[in-house]
């Protein structure tokens, strides 16, 4: 019962106590039926008194001849009446119970409408609307105070949220500034020859250059996570062409890891910012390409169903294990760290395309592929066109 609405427990509840209550009057009116059937016969059965000396009781003159007869037909039209007055009691309490139910059902589901309304608009919360999600005071006393109390949760999670952008966008800011000049400094020297220089030192500028290199990226892509909300999400986007369009972008990639790509994709429409499509397909596929077996391939597919957009892909490689399929998700969190640092990944791919598919109410999930590969499989709702 735990799992059942609040809705359907007070109408099962209600519902329960009146066939108890109905169960309990048919009983009492039954048995007070059978008690004065029983004395209508007891009293038929003791009218024929010779001595006449009972002059309340109603006499009844049968021949005697006839009186077995009588007896024998007003017993059995007694037990008739009992067994009708019986089932009918029956079928009434069941009908009341089963009218009692319906309309308590009918009456607790308006009676609690401003919780399902309530909880309604709790559904549609979400990071980037914060403000619009404000319960408006309500006529129910219980509900207006829990109002209340939920109003100034949003107010919190709001400055939280804000506060949490803002460092990370200042964070990203301040650091650009010293990583440019780093790699300002970095191309100069580059740009210029050093006859001088051993071979421990040209190591240390190569590493220092790939390590600048990885944090310019990992800064950009901290102040992209940053501004997500910011972003617009009213394009009309062809997916099947955004599927293309990343393939022949990572073709030249592709190449250079022997991977193949194919591309099985029908036509696909949405509404959400093409941008950041772009990018969560471009960093699913690059990722698929980057962990895969030589002479591997990847399959992206794209396709459409009723209100739903679907897109995945798929590679050939070693696969994840089923119980770090949701910490792939992670900010910075990697499965092979030392394969990943030789592959110069930052460990914000993944966790930039969950947020890109959470800001378009969408979802996704890992699965194994046939040949022990990994199917990153993403599902957008679409309410309009």
């Amino acid at each position: 019962m735990k799992r059942m609405s609040l809705q359907w427990r007070l109408t099962c509840i209600t519902t329960l106590c009146i066939a108890i209550i109905c169960g309990c009057l048919t009983m009492f009116v039954y048995k007070n039926g059978v008690h004065y059937i029983d004395s209508l016969q007891d009293a038929v059965e003791s009218q024929w008194d010779e001595k006449g000396n009972k002059s309340d009781e109603i006499y009844i003159s049968i021949p005697d001849d006839k009186w077995d007869e009588f007896a024998d037909e007003f017993s059995f039209q007694v037990y008739n009446n009992k067994a009708d007055y019986k089932r009918n009691s029956l079928i009434i309490t069941v009908l009341l119970a089963l009218l009692g139910g319906v309309v308590t059902y009918f009456i607790s589901g308006h009676a609690l409408r401003p919780i399902r309304e309530f909880s309604d608009k709790i559904e549609e919360v979400q990071a980037r609307n914060l403000s619009d999600s404000r319960i408006e005071e309500n006529n129910v006393k219980e509900l207006n105070q829990l109002g209340i109390s939920y109003n100034k949760m949003l107010e919190r999670l709001s400055e939280a949220f804000e506060i949490q952008r803002q460092f990370t966008a200042n964070a990203a800011h301040e650091l650009r500034t010293p990583l440019a000049l780093m790699q300002v400094q970095l191309d100069l020297y580059n740009s210029a020859s050093h006859p001088g220089n051993d071979a421990d030192t040209l190591q240390t500028i190569k590493m220092v250059t790939e390590q600048n290199d990885k944090l310019n990226r990992m800064v950009k892509t901290l102040l992209d996570m940053s501004e997500l909300q910011t972003v617009g999400r009213d394009d009309k986007i062809i997916l099947d062409a955004i599927v293309e369009e990343v393939l022949a972008d990572l073709e030249p990639l592709a190449v250079e890891k022997n991977i193949k790509l194919i591309g099985k994709c029908e036509d696909a429409t949405m509404i959400g910012s093409d941008i950041l499509i772009y990018r969560l397909v471009y960093n699913l596929v690059e990722n698929a390409i980057k962990y895969n077996h030589p002479l591997g391939q990847v399959t992206v597919t794209a396709y459409q169903r009723n209100k739903h957009v679907y897109l995945s892909v798929e590679d050939t490689g070693s696969g994840i294990p089923k119980e770090l399929r949701e910490r792939v998700f992670e900010p910075f969190f990697r499965v092979d760290k030392s394969r990943s640092r030789e592959l110069g990944g930052v460990g914000l791919g993944l966790a930039f395309v969950r947020e890109i598919v959470r800001v378009h109410d969408g979802s996704i999930c890992i699965k194994s592929g046939k040949t022990g590969g990994t199917i990153f499989e993403v599902t957008f709702a679409q309410h309009s066109m």
